[in-house]
């Protein structure tokens, strides 16, 4: 009785990961909504997209390894197809040195890597130790996909802005390592459950980051020069230009009004006087 209530409760566990991973999978649409409003990826990385493809690809391959985790399979196999779709839409709107680099570790890890891992297990490892040995890198892959969205972490301290942080993927990441714990506890399958561990805390960590930042923007290098308000010196040859120039301005103005009949009014601009400038580089 007490077995069965327990392959009841790894089924409910096992069914709760399969729908907040696939609430992981859908929480960069905001992301990628933003980047087709400006047409540009502007600060967003597509790491954190290919490494979970990557990470989709060897979990699939490891649960046809096992016998009993069949739930893998189809949550990472929807992965695969929505990750690819996020890395297509990445690289139709990447400017060309992020669409170069994102194709580089593209090729390194889900071409190359993947297929070194599927050949070396396939032809030089045999029996149990083939699982176990997918089961390790599956695990050090899955602390990644937990670890990429910490690439922003820094920049988000350095500017004090989480414009560029994937906050909803940050929470349906950490719900959906707790969720994966203890499927991989109760099952007695530690590759699944050790990395959601520190998946967890990671998560844990960038909520923090995020609330903490949330309010706060950075204005950088802003430069006033108001003339009205004197902000900079002037020297009396450069005041009576000024004021010869606005004489001249208004006798122009008058003089046209006269020949013509009505007002016509003309904005004349002299490079040479400083003029109200706000520069504001972020």
């Amino acid at each position: 009785m007490a077995r069965i209530n327990m392959l009841h409760l790894t089924l409910a566990f096992g069914l709760l990961g399969n729908i907040v991973s696939f609430m992981v999978f859908l929480a960069p649409i905001p992301t990628f909504y933003k980047i087709y409003k400006k047409k540009s990826t502007e600060g967003y990385q597509s790491a954190p997209y290919v490494v979970g493809l990557f990470s989709a690809m060897l979990w699939i391959y490891y649960a046809f390894l096992k016998t009993n985790v069949m739930l893998l399979i189809t949550i990472n196999s929807v992965g695969c197809i929505i990750e690819t779709l996020y890395i297509c839409f990445f690289l139709f709107y990447a400017p060309k040195k992020a669409r170069m680099e994102s194709l580089k570790l593209i090729i390194l890890l889900v071409v190359v890597g993947f297929g070194l891992i599927v050949f070396s297990t396939q032809f030089l490892v045999s029996g149990v130790n083939r699982g176990v040995i997918v089961g390790w890198i599956c695990l050090v892959f899955s602390l990644c996909v937990f670890v990429a969205p910490l690439g922003v972490l820094r920049e988000v301290i350095k500017t004090k802005s989480v414009e560029y942080m994937p906050i909803l993927l940050s929470v349906a990441l950490t719900i959906s390592a707790v969720m994966w714990f203890f499927y991989g506890l109760l099952l007695g399958d530690f590759n699944i459950a050790i990395p959601n561990v520190l998946g967890f805390t990671f998560g844990i960590i960038q909520m923090t980051l995020y609330f903490a930042y949330k309010n706060k923007t950075l204005i950088t290098n802003e430069k006033v020069y108001d003339f009205e308000d004197k902000t900079y010196p002037m020297s009396e040859m450069e005041e009576q230009e000024i004021k010869d120039h606005k004489t001249i301005n208004v006798a122009k103005l008058k003089e046209k009004e006269n020949d013509a009949g009505h007002v016509a009014v003309e904005l004349h601009a002299d490079t040479s006087v400083p003029n109200h400038i706000i520069e504001v580089a972020v």
